[in-house]
């Protein structure tokens, strides 16, 4: 399982830490924070302890408006189970009480510099928890966004995987991973694919060697990360297969339980592929939006039939 720990987030959000300065290291591994409320009023039974807990103007007011008695009891409560830390997004005046309990069991205890609202916060601390703890793998291939659309191009090693990316680069589409290609799984639905930030802005061509794209092409080449929508599989020319049918049937490939439409490309010389890579994207999408050029294809063909036999 991947971590991240409370100085990540410290760093990430430039948070100020009220207390807890040794307790840093202390690791998160849920990827949703979670804003106690049931939990001040002593309803303990689905409390989210593992998670970041956020406490926003409106408990804070709640809290400040407490016996001192009450305060000991209904923030004692809660630490009492070790999160692994709390984040104040309301101004830090009047948290004197608040830093004694968390200092006391040692849970660090921050405040943001910021002026977003605590749903604000929320948003950017889950999304960033997310991408970071999501379930990952690394495969061998190349990922470019061409027309917004993610694609990995996937092929035996010397395919000509690379060299594609760079005619898309030169097309005005964006490199996003070249090599080694990581894939995170955000949802059972979405697949992000990103670099292994050691090829980070790296093409290697052959018989050239290694590009930076960035520096040779602009910042407008690279994209450091892409939802995945499509896979393409490169593969040699094949003689004798049938590759002109009006549409082949749905074929997918499977990543940590996340389907991705996916079709086959033959090389030979002479083909534009970087062309029909991009037609592909348009393709994908034009279907996202629900229209087929093989089913109007074959309504004109049915209109048709059907006119002939009323004559």
């Amino acid at each position: 399982m991947k971590k991240i720990t409370v100085a990540d987030l410290v760093e990430k959000f430039s948070l100020k830490v009220l207390t807890g300065e040794d307790q840093l290291q202390q690791t998160i591994t849920q990827s949703h924070a979670h804003r106690p409320g049931l939990e001040f009023v002593g309803h303990f039974d689905f409390f989210p302890t593992e998670r970041v807990q956020i406490l926003g103007r409106k408990e804070i007011n709640y809290l400040h408006k407490l016996s001192h008695e009450e305060r000991r009891i209904r923030i004692g409560n809660i630490v009492h189970y070790h999160p692994p830390c709390f984040i104040v997004t309301a101004s830090e005046e009047g948290l004197t009480y608040l830093t004694h309990y968390c200092k006391e069991e040692g849970i660090p205890l921050l405040v943001t510099n910021t002026v977003e609202t605590t749903s604000e916060f929320i948003i950017m601390l889950d999304a960033y928890l997310l991408k970071n703890l999501a379930p990952q793998i690394s495969i061998h291939g190349v990922c470019v966004n061409v027309f917004g659309v993610g694609i990995l191009l996937r092929g035996h090693s010397g395919v000509g995987k690379s060299e594609i990316a760079h005619t898309l680069i030169g097309r005005g589409h964006r490199l996003v991973a070249d090599d080694v290609v990581v894939l995170k799984k955000l949802s059972p639905r979405t697949l992000l694919g990103t670099h292994d930030e050691h090829t980070k802005e790296f093409l290697a061509l052959r018989s050239i060697g290694l590009l930076n794209v960035v520096r040779m092409y602009g910042r407008k080449v690279f994209q450091d990360e892409t939802r995945i929508s499509l896979d393409i599989h490169l593969m040699k020319w094949q003689k004798d297969s049938l590759n002109n049918e009006l549409e082949h049937d749905a074929a997918f490939t499977e990543y940590m339980g996340v389907k991705v439409p996916s079709i086959e490309i033959q090389l030979q010389p002479g083909r534009d592929v970087a062309g029909l890579i991009e037609a592909a994207a348009n393709n994908w999408y034009l279907r996202q939006q629900g229209y087929s050029a093989a089913e109007e294809f074959m309504s004109r063909i049915e209109a048709d039939l059907s006119n002939a036999r009323d004559e």
